[in-house]
């Protein structure tokens, strides 16, 4: 049989078949996605954007359950601490308590706030204690409303009194006695991140004042901020059309070459938030770079298609006819280049951050779509509006980079030098990848600059106090009144002492100091009495005299549960560091390990507070970092292998795609960014994205051989045309993103658009001069092999049409002249 006629490969004569039967009915098929679009739009009003806490913490984790478990009784991450520092005096002046209470005030009416777990100097819970000639204990707040002119004397009896209290001094007010702090808990269902930002912006502004200085950090101040940003966006979004819409202009300086792309990530867009309104997730505004960046490719692949489009007319008069073939050119490698950007997307919910799962599942369909929105709908489009009048595309500055790069890559010496150089590069890039740490890098917020309010806010308040970022750890009795007995107060004592052995630990809170206090108050202030007692009863006894001490309910709230069978100790670190948290984890899992058993009817577990709720989140993004790379990989690889039944095929974008992400990574490890929830979709993301190009290299050269018969002038004119592509449409991709870059006040918009840009451009200079080094010096089959059937579908057999064994002949000789034909055949692949 012919290995050229349509009988020798009947799958590919098929998809030829349906390809010619698709451009039979253009007008239906657009009409048909006309009214998906109208649907779709319909669907749009029903999309919010809001950002939700529980989205972003992996449920599954075993801190995340012990969040959920403890943050009804003992609080969770959602707290909210104020920090008013005096700079000219202390906070033992009447005008500086009274301002202090009403702060106080204004923040126990935020909405959603746990009024029980609110804690300042001046509120009724802080608290003297003492013990009474008659040997009664008694206790009264330290700061009465009611009697807001204190003389001096007072003023400084109060002075002594909170520096003798190691329950304030240290965790509400400062050392230097210049700074207060409030706390507040936030109930995670009932909290609204911008009512809480505006509460707590007006009462900044209502107590600003000379010498006054208020200093705000927490999980919803810092999303509250967030949402400030949410204008700021949208000017990006403008700015970003306007760049775009003058690239096109540049490039084409033509209505199709314009509006056509236009029209092809307007109905994207459209689809994309659709479908988002189908599933009922909202749109988080730290997420929103990615769905911009799924538009951004969509107008990319529409650049690709009115490129080509104007290159087949030049050799055919019947614009239905360039339009077809278009069509047929690109359509497949197209295809197979959507949908390793939904792989890339959607592998990313194989993590337990739901968040990510969400955004796995609408982007990966989103992406998907593009297949029938830009890559269906383009050509038929063009295929039913009128021929443009000038077909003529002129030279411009984009085409110089496939040129130089074609220059470049002059022959099989210079390909065995670039492939040497990126063989160095790599072992480099191998090395600084290392340095990639696992969370964050530096203290503060990653979300915002260094220099913004709130880590601003978060610097002055770690550096006056133990620590900010709480961490919990939770001990559980398999009894009622477990708590009191002294060999689990003594082990509980004893974890304290070993987590407060590491330097990152700036103090410690738990029922242990408590139990000691008070046993030492009892003994007329003896030191030698600050000791946990031998005696269960009596043990329960200075706990229950503490209670009684304190007219206030829930007096013990912060360290034990109502059946005293629970109880929490808290750790002060001054940052949340990955290293910080990785060794805090290590401390406590270390005293576990050693302890475990030890005594009978205890359970520690780990790990609550804003401390363990980011060690759950970083230890969740390197376990889904870990599984989805090498997935996107095989996935990949495996994809191209069967679609040009190539294992070579396969090999060499795998290699594209090592290239390109351990760079990557090599430059998170120079520039200081870390692994997390943030920046693990968008490496994902960024692989799917920038195989695209290799892709597209990878089959111009193979239809360019089957034209040809030479593989350095394939090569060459390759480079050249999909090159200039490829650059065009890296460089329209940048463009979507670089404003983020440069105008965007969130840090981690910037540093995300700034490592897609990054991905981009080195997947660019993979698919520009690896790719066809590559094929020069290894000389594939199935590109070397080439051929074209009777249906212009090429495919690759033993032997090359030209009758040259596979990889000898022709390739190894260069062109006396390369011909001057921009367009060649029909660039199909076998499916």
């Amino acid at each position: 049989m012919d290995k050229r006629s349509a009988s020798a490969h009947k799958a590919t004569h098929w998809l030829h078949s349906l390809d010619q039967k698709l451009f039979n009915y253009p007008k239906i098929i657009l009409s048909l996605i006309l009214l998906a679009t109208i649907w779709f739009a319909a669907q749009i009003p029903g999309v919010k954007m809001y950002s939700d806490f529980a989205d972003l913490l992996p449920q599954t984790h075993p801190y995340i359950e012990l969040h959920n478990d403890i943050k009804e009784s003992f609080g969770g991450a959602n707290v909210i601490i104020v920090g008013v520092e005096f700079t000219e005096h202390d906070i033992f002046d009447n005008e500086a308590l009274a301002r202090i209470h009403r702060i106080t005030q204004s923040v126990d009416s935020l909405p959603g706030v746990d009024h029980n777990l609110v804690t300042s100097v001046t509120h009724r819970n802080s608290r003297k204690v003492w013990l009474t000639p008659e040997g009664n204990v008694n206790s009264e707040p330290y700061y009465n409303p009611e009697h807001t002119d204190l003389s001096a004397t007072q003023l400084d009896q109060l002075r002594k009194d909170v520096g003798a209290d190691p329950r304030v001094l240290g965790p509400l007010v400062s050392p230097d006695l210049h700074m207060a702090l409030v706390k507040a808990q936030l109930i995670e269902g009932k909290l609204d991140y911008a009512a809480t930002y505006e509460h707590i912006q007006q009462m900044r502004e209502l107590e600003a004042a000379d010498g006054v200085k208020i200093h705000v950090t927490g999980q919803p101040m810092l999303v509250g901020w967030a949402y400030q940003y949410l204008d700021q966006i949208i000017e990006i979004f403008l700015f970003t059309a306007l760049i775009m819409l003058s690239l096109l202009v540049f490039y084409f300086r033509k209505a199709y070459g314009i509006f056509i792309p236009l029209a092809g990530v307007i109905v994207s867009s459209i689809w994309g938030i659709g479908i988002i309104s189908m599933f009922g997730y909202n749109l988080d505004p730290l997420s929103l770079v990615i769905p911009f960046l799924i538009s951004a490719r969509a107008m990319s692949h529409g650049i690709q298609l009115v490129e080509r489009y104007y290159l087949e007319l030049n050799t055919h008069d019947d614009h239905h006819q360039a339009a077809r073939l278009t069509f047929e050119s690109l359509f497949r490698p197209g295809s197979l280049g959507v949908v390793s950007d939904a792989i890339g997307l959607l592998l990313i919910a194989i993590g337990s951050i739901p968040l990510n799962t969400k955004l796995a599942h609408y982007a990966s369909i989103w992406a998907l779509s593009i297949i029938i929105t830009v890559l269906l709908a383009v050509p038929l489009l063009l295929s039913v509006l009128p021929k443009p009048k000038n077909t003529t595309i002129k030279h411009n500055l984009f085409r110089n980079v496939g040129y130089v790069c074609a220059d470049l890559i002059s022959g099989e010496k210079a390909a065995k030098k670039a492939l040497g150089i990126a063989a160095l590069l790599l072992c480099g890039g191998f090395y600084f990848s290392s340095h990639v740490v696992i969370g964050e890098s530096e203290p503060g917020s990653p979300i915002l600059y260094q220099d913004h309010d709130y880590n601003l806010s978060s610097k002055a308040i770690n550096d006056s106090f133990p620590g900010s970022e709480e961490m919990y750890i939770v001990a559980e009795t398999d009894e009622k009144g477990g708590i009191k007995r002294p060999e689990v107060l003594k082990a509980l004592a004893d974890l304290e002492r070993h987590m407060l052995l590491d330097p990152g630990v700036g103090g410690a809170k738990g029922i242990p100091d408590l139990v000691k206090q008070v046993n030492r108050l009892l003994h007329n202030n003896d030191p030698r009495w600050a000791q946990i007692p031998d005696d269960p009863l009596y043990a329960g006894g200075l706990m229950f005299t503490y209670m009684m001490s304190n007219p206030i309910p829930g007096a013990l709230k912060e360290f034990i549960d109502s059946d005293e069978r629970v109880a929490n100790l808290v750790f002060y670190y001054k940052d949340h560091q990955g290293e910080t948290i990785r060794r805090a984890i290590h401390t406590a899992k270390q005293w576990i390990a050693e302890n475990e058993g030890k005594v009978e009817g205890l359970t520690i577990r780990l790990a609550g507070g804003t401390i363990g709720v980011i060690a759950s989140q970083n230890e969740a993004a390197f376990e889904t970092n870990l599984w989805v790379l090498p997935l996107v990989f095989l996935l990949i690889f495996f994809m191209v292998t069967f679609f040009y039944t190539s294992l070579m095929a396969g090999t060499m974008m795998f290699g594209a795609m090592l290239f390109a992400t351990t760079l990557t990574y090599a430059y998170m490890g120079l520039s200081g960014m870390g692994i997390n929830s943030n920046t693990v979709p968008i490496i994902a993301v960024g692989v799917g994205i920038g195989i695209d190009y290799s892709i597209y290299m990878m089959d111009r050269i193979r239809s360019e051989m089957v034209v040809l018969g030479d593989l350095h002038a394939s090569v060459r004119r390759a480079i050249r045309t999909t090159g200039l592509a490829v650059s065009f449409t890296a460089i329209t991709l940048i463009a979507g993103i670089v404003m983020w870059v440069v105008l965007s006040d969130l840090r981690f918009q910037a540093e995300a658009a700034l490592l897609l840009i990054v991905m981009v451009v080195l997947n660019g200079a993979a698919a520009m001069l690896l790719v066809p080094s590559w094929v020069l010096v290894f000389k594939p089959k199935f590109i070397c092999a080439a051929y074209a059937d009777e249906d212009g579908v090429i495919h690759a057999d033993a032997e090359a049409s030209t009758g040259y064994p596979a990889g000898l002949g022709a390739v190894d000789k260069e062109p006396e002249k390369e011909p001057e034909a921009e367009s060649s055949l029909v660039m199909t692949t076998k499916a």
